[in-house]
């Protein structure tokens, strides 16, 4: 995966609504996990049912896109896969156990509840918290990627404001060096030049 990342230009109204999803993200994540911990033996398929009766139960939770709060138990379930294979391992010192979230800084969206403005500046998040469309500030890299290779939307808080994160699947493909002296860019020219 390959990490784009840019500057977002954010009003207040809808920093107001970010914060607010990346607590309900946090609220999400932290609520399973206490049901895995009060739960023992429970599976995949039992915390995504839990995740369904949160989004029934509370309307907030409800109000968040659902891919993200589905991203929200991903995060648990890799947090718990961690610690079953670092016990496995034997893994000196603590092995990791799954810990609640206290200041949660972003919110995750998969493949819905986003979409990129063709002209690739803006953003728009389309579920109930309001967040709004987004204007884009960095390099334009993400040109090059079509829409179906992003996988993941991030938004993240940090002190200096907000930034979106596009995580983007890409296989890099290493060429091992030749015999012949060339070097990068020549090599490249010349399967140009032919």
């Amino acid at each position: 995966m390959l990490v784009l990342e840019y500057k977002a230009v954010v009003k207040k109204s809808q920093s107001t609504a970010i914060n607010e999803a990346i607590r309900t993200s946090q609220f999400v994540r932290n609520k399973v996990l206490r049901y895995w911990m009060d739960n023992r033996g429970v599976g995949k398929k039992e915390l995504y049912q839990y995740n369904t009766q949160l989004r029934a139960e509370f309307e907030f939770v409800k109000d968040l896109n659902s891919h993200a709060c589905q991203a929200s138990v991903e995060n648990v379930e890799r947090a718990i896969s961690r610690f079953f294979d670092n016990c496995k391992k034997n893994k000196p010192g603590s092995s990791g156990y799954p810990r609640f979230k206290k200041d949660a800084r972003s919110v995750e969206y998969k493949t819905s509840g986003w979409k990129l403005h063709p002209t690739k500046r803006r953003i728009t998040f389309s579920d109930k918290k309001g967040i709004g469309e987004l204007k884009l500030l960095g390099k334009w890299d993400i040109h090059t990627y079509p829409l179906d290779l992003i996988k993941r939307v991030r938004i993240v808080r940090r002190a200096d404001g907000y930034y979106v994160q596009f995580c983007v699947k890409v296989d890099i493909i290493t060429e091992s060096r030749t015999g012949d002296g060339e070097i990068g860019l020549f090599r490249w020219l010349r399967v140009l030049l032919l």
